[in-house]
């Protein structure tokens, strides 16, 4: 979770962190390291305890006595790397040539041609075009082949997602002139003028059949209140009775975003979260009460890749005892992160405060000598806790109490209060194997190419997931597909898996016709985490556990 990014006048906040390494080429120019009389070296006396000029002398040697050239910008790029991940798992530097990318899902919105693409036996394949994007304006479908873009081949050259990105993004109001194949007919040139297109924080949103209503976040951006707000709007307009937000995967974004969503949910004057650091004092933030979903019942996702905003969220609904939450032990990240610019454009991410929830208690789980932080998806695996709640090891001393006086803790994650194990058919090294190798997705986009037209009639994802059934035949022709793909055959493990690959089988075809919308639609269907909580609401009709 991160704060707003400073801009580039704050780079005298970082300047002893860099100091050395940004005057390298100045004062220290010319010293020679065993040269007595050299001007400079009186000044390294007088700061020989200072690191920042330590680097700044290492970087000075380097570049004047090491036996080959030095590209020192990577160089430096990869100290200052190193030197941030030395504070703890989530300050880190981003390079100019990455910036933009890091921040376009926080900002909600990059400029290119709108289209969501799948790159399918080295061509380039339109999923879906933006709806009100400038590629659905100019015509471009589904199904459509980009071949090339401003006369460059794309097609049969192994071209990679990034050069993709490349060739169609760009600045707001250029051009580029995309080839395109349709139905195999022969190539036509579409001139598309780049726009700004969406990210969406909300992945998927609809109303099942007993008026619960679903929302699917994908990140805190700065789009996701205004985003959350309409999906609000457009179930209730349907009649919603009760709530799930589903924050399963969700890494977080922005602290604001999530206090906004808060805000929607919670009484006047409750509390949310507060940060304080050592140079950060403590500040608090509060409900509003200005928000439209004070009294439904509400249920909250969350799992092993809920963190940050993520469970500020579930930790300010837990804590004031507003709604359930549901599922797995989230991830445990309790640092905040503020964003500098740098003036060559890059930026550093670095930890400034810590965030508490309501009772009190900082769920970041522990790092640093000796703890392997990155291995503790794997490590809770082994130990059984994705199986077993009894497997769950909560730190006694770290004990809260809820508004209503529930015992919550601390130290590791936001532990739900209605636990649901993983799906013992998702942990298929078959069912692994399908999906990482590619090959699911291949045999899925292949059969959803293959009968656009057939499928689409089915209308809606509701009505494609009620009606359509994947086939034994089916499963047979995925085996024999993946097999070609170097996949081995394992009939054993497709046996053990066959429900759980039958449903991705069909998420698959549904992503590439509805987009996200059919994908979630589809796994909802048979998801044992969603339906607990659409169980847990329906029975009690509650607002708090």
């Amino acid at each position: 979770m991160i704060g707003e990014p400073r801009q580039r006048t704050n780079w005298s906040i970082l300047f002893p962190l860099v100091l050395g390494l940004a005057t390298a080429g100045g004062y220290l120019a010319g010293m020679h390291a065993t040269g007595t009389g050299d001007p400079a070296q009186g000044l390294f006396n007088a700061r020989q305890n200072d690191p920042a000029a330590k680097l700044g002398q290492v970087m000075d040697l380097i570049n004047r006595q090491y036996v080959d050239t030095v590209q020192q910008g990577k160089l430096v790029d990869e100290v200052l790397q190193n030197m941030l991940q030395q504070l703890d798992p989530h300050s880190y530097y981003i390079p100019a040539a990455e910036l933009q990318a890091a921040q376009e899902p926080l900002e909600g919105t990059f400029m290119g041609i709108g289209v969501e693409f799948s790159i399918q036996r080295d061509t380039i394949v339109v999923v879906a075009t933006i709806e009100g994007g400038p590629s659905a304006a100019m015509g471009l479908r589904a199904g459509d082949r980009i071949v090339s873009a401003d006369g460059k081949p794309l097609a049969g050259v192994k071209v990679a997602n990034d050069e993709v990105m490349k060739a169609l993004r760009g600045g707001e109001g250029t051009k580029v002139t995309v080839g395109i194949v349709r139905n195999g007919g022969k190539p036509f040139d579409v001139a598309i003028t780049r726009g700004a297109i969406p990210i969406n924080s909300v992945a998927a949103v609809f109303m099942d059949s007993d008026s619960t209503g679903y929302i699917k976040l994908s990140r805190f951006a700065r789009t996701t209140h205004d985003e959350f707000v309409k999906a609000v709007d457009q179930l209730r307009a349907q009649g919603m009775v009760r709530l799930v937000v589903d924050l399963r995967g969700n890494g977080g974004g922005y602290l604001n975003a999530a206090v906004g969503l808060c805000d929607e949910l919670l009484p006047n004057g409750s509390e949310i979260v507060y940060t304080e650091g050592r140079s950060s004092p403590r500040q608090d933030y509060k409900a509003d009460g200005k928000g439209a979903l004070i009294q439904l019942p509400l249920a909250v996702l969350i799992d092993e890749g809920s963190a940050s905003a993520s469970e500020i969220l579930a930790g300010a609904m837990q804590d004031n005892d507003r709604g359930l939450i549901v599922g797995r032990r989230s991830f445990g990240k309790g640092l905040v992160q503020e964003q500098i610019d740098l003036r060559d454009n890059s930026a550093v991410r670095i930890t400034t405060a810590r965030y508490y929830t309501p009772s009190g208690r900082c769920i970041q789980r522990p790092y640093g000598n000796g703890i392997n932080y990155d291995d503790d998806l794997e490590a809770r695996y082994l130990h059984g806790e994705l199986l077993n709640k009894d497997s769950i090891h909560l730190d006694s001393s770290r004990a809260y109490t809820t508004l209503k006086g529930r015992t919550v803790y601390g130290g590791g994650g936001i532990m739900p209060d209605i636990f649901v194990p993983a799906d013992t058919a998702d942990r298929s090294s078959y069912l692994s194997e399908l999906f990482f190798s590619g090959a699911l997705n291949r045999y899925t986009f292949d059969l959803a190419d293959q009968h656009r037209a057939e499928l689409k009639a089915y209308g809606t994802p509701e009505a494609f997931n009620g009606k359509y059934i994947v086939s034994a035949a089916q499963l047979n022709d995925l085996a024999e597909d993946a097999q070609k793909q170097g996949v081995t055959s394992d009939p054993v493990g497709l046996g053990h898996a066959r429900e759980a690959i039958k449903l991705r089988v069909k998420a698959g075809i549904a992503r590439n016709i509805w987009g996200d919308a059919g994908y979630y639609r589809v796994l909802l269907g048979d998801d044992p985490i969603y339906r607990t909580a659409r169980t847990a609401l329906a029975r009690s009709g509650y607002v708090t556990p």
